[in-house]
C-alpha cells in the first residue's frame, strides 16, 4: 500500500492529541507541528514516535505546509487535533490508496461536530466536506489566511462517504475562549483586506446569521443546542464586526 503521512498541527492540545494520534496510528508518518506548546502536547506525540516539528509566528496555513514538506509519504491526510478518524474511515481510505488507480488526486472528507452535549447535524454544520486527503504530488498548498485556512486546489475532487468526528466545544467556557481569538483573528484579516464595519454590519449582520442558520439550514432541528449554537454564532458574528469598527477607529 502507498505510504499515508498524517498531519496535525497544535498549540497547548495535551488534552485532545493523545486520542487524535491514536486514531491515526495506522498511518505510516505522523507529523505533528506545534506552535512551541508550554504543556505536553509535543511529549505525548514524541511517545507516538510522531515527527515533531517546533514552529513560532506561522499562520494555521503556513504551519499546514511545513507538514507537507516534512511528509514523505504518497498521500498526504491532515487533522485538527480535536478531530478523530474512525474505524470506517480508515478502512475506507486504506481501501481508496490501495486500489490500482484512483480517480481523483484529492478527495474530500464530511466532519461532524460535537457541539457541548450533541453531534450537530444541521445548522450549517453538517454536512461539512474539507479537502483532507491529498496526494503529495498534486503540488496542494494552504493558502496563508489568519483563520479558516484552506487548500488551494483547482482540480477535480472526489467524497469519501464516512465522517471525521470533531470534538469541536466540549463546554461553553472552551467556546467563549476560542470566540474572543478567531473573532480577533476575522477581523484583523478584514482589517489587512481595507474593509470596514458599520451599524449594518454589528446590528444586521449577526441577525441575519442566526435567521440562516437556526430556520434556512435547519438548527430547529437540533433542539436546545441548535437554538445555542445559532445565538453564539450569531454573537460571533457581531463580535468580529464590532472588533473591526474599533480596529479601524484606532486607525483613525
Amino acid at each position: 500500500m502507498p505510504a499515508i503521512s498524517a498531519i496535525v498541527i497544535t498549540f497547548n492540545e495535551e488534552q485532545n492529541i493523545r486520542a487524535c494520534l491514536e486514531s491515526l496510528e495506522w498511518c505510516d508518518e505522523l507529523i505533528v507541528v506545534d506552535s512551541n506548546s508550554t504543556d505536553k502536547t509535543a511529549e505525548i506525540a514524541r511517545g507516538f514516535n510522531a515527527k515533531v516539528q517546533i514552529v513560532e509566528n506561522q499562520t494555521y496555513g503556513e504551519k499546514r505546509n511545513t507538514g507537507i514538506d516534512m511528509a514523505s509519504g504518497e498521500w498526504i491526510l491532515w487533522l485538527d487535533a480535536d478531530e478523530r478518524i474512525t474505524p470506517e474511515l480508515q478502512k475506507e481510505i486504506t481501501q481508496l490508496v490501495s486500489a490500482e488507480k484512483q480517480p481523483y488526486e484529492a478527495y474530500l472528507i464530511n466532519r461532524k461536530s460535537f457541539f457541548i452535549n450533541k453531534f450537530i447535524k444541521h445548522c450549517g454544520w453538517y454536512p461539512d466536506y474539507t479537502l483532507r486527503l491529498f496526494k503529495k504530488a498534486s503540488g496542494i498548498r494552504f493558502n496563508t489566511l489568519l483563520v479558516h485556512e484552506s487548500a488551494v486546489y483547482n482540480g477535480k475532487k472526489g467524497r469519501l462517504r464516512n465522517d471525521i468526528l470533531h470534538f469541536t466545544d466540549m463546554d461553553f467556557e472552551h467556546y467563549i475562549k476560542k470566540l474572543n481569538s478567531y473573532t480577533t483573528l476575522s477581523a484583523e484579516e478584514l482589517f489587512m483586506r481595507g474593509k470596514k464595519a458599520g451599524f449594518f454590519d454589528i446590528i444586521f449582520r449577526p441577525a441575519f446569521t442566526f435567521f440562516k442558520m437556526y430556520f434556512l439550514k435547519l438548527g430547529i432541528l437540533d433542539g436546545f443546542m441548535g437554538l445555542v449554537l445559532c445565538s453564539l454564532s450569531s454573537v460571533h458574528v457581531c463580535v468580529k464586526y464590532s472588533k473591526l469598527y474599533l480596529r479601524n477607529r484606532d486607525k483613525q
